[in-house]
């Protein structure tokens, strides 16, 4: 019952994110990119994809139920990373969403979950774009989750608590999918000055919005987690019992 009002609650969110209104891009707007880097970025993503499909079939083969939970996951990351602040010429800020999911169902899952969040928000709201669809996968679908599965799993090796855990996940992520956008961005537009200091002024220009930002989606990634321990423990006891990641090991068996 509880289970069906969050997923209700973030159905509402997202017809509310959808109404049409101005957007200047999600990460890196349609046909910013030059047709070189934009190609490099979707050969990038692809195995990622790929392999993201193959996790997702396995795991919803040997358990149905977890269907909702993932999709939860889904429109927890859809809706915030609607949620966008101007910023770099061609892009903005926003958090991503990315770190519950990769917490609760590994890094290729959530690279799936997170081509299909860039693919509808470039469809539906033109945050993004197609063309600039593999490099925004790359960034928030890609290194997202594998930073925030890293840092929970090494969080709990060294003894922090599960929000602490959780909080570090989630912002790291935030943080490192920009770094990781600041990067291509250079990459693309060196300048006349060259990489390292393009380099630097993107990621100078993106600290300002992006820090906060990730302070509040780890804050908010805590609360929406605990929410789902205390409502869900049976979707989360079937992580457990599946036993493929780091979260496995902090959610009792009922």
């Amino acid at each position: 019952m509880y289970f069906k009002r969050i997923l209700l609650t973030f159905l509402i969110l997202m017809i509310i994110v959808v109404i049409p209104k101005p957007a200047s891009a999600m990460h890196i707007m349609e046909g910013f990119l030059p047709i070189k880097w934009a190609l490099f970025w979707t050969i990038t993503s692809l195995p990622f994809i790929i392999l993201g499909f193959f996790s997702i079939s396995k795991s919803i083969n040997k358990n149905p139920e977890l269907k909702l939970l993932l999709g939860v996951s889904g429109a927890f990351a859809f809706v915030l990373s609607a949620l966008k602040i101007p910023s770099v010429t061609g892009s903005s800020s926003h958090p991503t969403g990315i770190g519950l999911g990769a917490v609760l169902f590994g890094p290729l899952a959530m690279s799936v979950i997170g081509f299909i969040v860039l693919l509808f928000q470039a469809l539906l709201l033109a945050h993004g774009g197609l063309t600039t669809l593999g490099a925004n996968t790359f960034s928030m679908a890609v290194i997202g989750p594998f930073v925030a599965y890293g840092i929970y799993t090494l969080s709990k090796k060294i003894g922090f608590s599960q929000g602490i855990a959780i909080f570090l996940a989630a912002s790291l992520a935030n943080i490192m999918t920009y770094a990781t956008t600041s990067f291509q961005l250079a990459l693309a537009f060196p300048g006349s000055t060259g990489f390292l200091a393009s380099l630097g002024k993107f990621l100078g220009i993106f600290a300002l919005t992006q820090i906060p930002l990730a302070i509040s989606e780890g804050m908010l990634t805590v609360v929406i987690y605990n929410f789902l321990a205390q409502y869900s423990k049976s979707e989360l006891s079937q992580l457990n019992r599946k036993g493929d990641t780091p979260l496995s090991r902090n959610v009792p068996n009922e």
